[in-house]
């Protein structure tokens, strides 16, 4: 269940993201739906990669400023959504750093809603 309502918040936070964006997006909420599945599954699969090989190229640098190194990685992550699905579309990374903070800010705030 818990899987489901993060998923849930996930495509809320994407749909309203390309809502406020207009660099992003997305066809509908199925489309959104679509989207804030394929980016939570390739955010398993490869976002702790991405994490590991950042800190590594950083000297570790990336553990001390995880938020930031995780921004990013969320940010190519979207990117990387981008052009699997044609549900979603990102214009440049510029747009996919600041939807990928919107993102986290409406995914923080429904989680947060929905535990309280």
């Amino acid at each position: 269940m818990s899987l489901l309502l993060s998923w849930l918040i996930l495509s809320v936070a994407v749909y309203l993201t390309a809502a406020l964006l207009p660099g992003i997006t997305v066809r509908s909420f199925t489309g959104a739906m679509w989207a804030a599945a394929i980016f939570g599954v390739l955010n398993a699969l490869l976002g702790w990669l991405f994490f590991t090989v950042f800190a590594i190229a950083t000297l570790g640098l990336a553990w001390l400023l995880a938020f930031i190194t995780r921004w990013v990685i969320n940010a190519i992550m979207l990117m990387l959504t981008s052009k699997v699905t044609d549900a979603l579309e990102v214009k440049s990374f510029g747009t996919a750093m600041v939807g990928a903070l919107v993102m986290s800010v409406i995914g923080t705030l429904g989680q947060w809603l929905l535990l309280r």
